[in-house]
């Protein structure tokens, strides 16, 4: 009985390590469909990044006035 609990416990214990598959590229993070992605900070490997979308619909005065909040700011 003891055994068996503990072949059952090892088991149980080594699928929680097991590989698993990883996800293909992400594209909404790509910066190539990005109207900001040529500005200063877009560097490789991310590019501009933007994960949430905030400067999605946003114009150029909206994006130096953040780029501006974010330098005064220390971000």
């Amino acid at each position: 009985m003891k055994s068996c609990i503990f072949v059952t416990t090892l088991i149980t214990s080594a699928a929680a390590f097991a590989p698993t598959q990883k996800a293909g590229p992400i594209t909404s993070l790509s910066a190539a469909n990005n109207k900001f992605a040529s500005e200063i900070g877009a560097q490789a490997p991310l590019g501009f990044y933007d994960p949430m979308g905030f400067l999605a619909s946003e114009d150029q005065v909206q994006f130096d006035w953040i780029r501006e909040a974010e330098i005064k700011h220390g971000r």
